[in-house]
């Protein structure tokens, strides 16, 4: 299914009362988090859209040849992705370019690029395009078989297809970076797409960590865990 992992959130979170779904401060919801809370994390805007995958897969066709396959997918395999959406995608990302870059036929490992859907009629994407009735995708990931690509490959590959990647915010630690959510407005925290605060930044260390399961490192921090109740 090659769906996104899970981002856990910094903190625990209260699970009733008023403040029901906000953060519990001071409260890790992982022992990994609470260990390397002082080590410099690289923070990117999260996007307020629709978790999209672009999957590119290999399969024997009626001649028992190799061939490979482009598909469009949501967050979830049932996910419907709106219309005008999935022709942006088709439009943006094409199969032929993706053997061009990836040359899977050497691994043939199935190759995923996670990203996100945003602009007109997903979320509040708008405000990404000054208003205009514009849609489009951004990467943020890549996956080759098991492995996921540095950031700096991220960015190579996104140059290569002519797409955005998800702008880097800063470099810090954790408590630096929900600083600068919790207290946006006093520190000028604003999107890379316009006057307005960003739905939140994801965090990960500089270098890929995992815990002993295997799961990667990496958590999330938004602007309305901080607004009022």
């Amino acid at each position: 299914m090659n769906t996104y992992h899970k981002i856990q959130g910094f903190y625990k979170r209260y699970t009733e009362g008023v403040k029901k779904g906000k953060f519990i401060i001071g409260e890790y919801s992982t022992p990994e988090f609470e260990l390397l809370k002082d080590i410099q994390w690289e923070w990117t805007e999260k996007i307020d859209g629709t978790n999209i995958r672009c999957t590119l897969y290999h399969y024997l066709d009626k001649n028992n040849a190799i061939d490979f396959q482009l598909e469009f997918k949501g967050k979830t395999d049932k996910a419907e992705l709106p219309t005008h959406l999935f022709v942006k995608l088709q439009e943006t990302i094409k199969k032929d370019k993706l053997v061009e870059i990836f040359n899977p036929e050497e691994t043939m490992d199935d190759i995923c690029l996670y990203g996100e859907g945003y602009g007109y009629k997903i979320q509040n994407g708008c405000k990404y395009f000054g208003g205009e009735k514009e849609v489009g995708f951004i990467l943020f990931d890549v996956k080759i078989g098991k492995t996921w690509l540095k950031r700096e490959d991220v960015e190579k590959i996104a140059d290569q297809l002519g797409i955005k990647v998800v702008p880097i915010i800063g470099v810090g630690t954790i408590q630096e970076a929900l600083e600068c959510v919790q207290y946006a407005n006093y520190h000028n925290f604003k999107s890379k797409f316009g006057d307005f605060i960003p739905e939140g930044l994801v965090i990960r260390p500089k270098i890929e960590l995992r815990d002993r399961r295997g799961h990667r490192i990496i958590t999330k921090i938004k602007y309305k865990d901080f607004k009022e109740v």
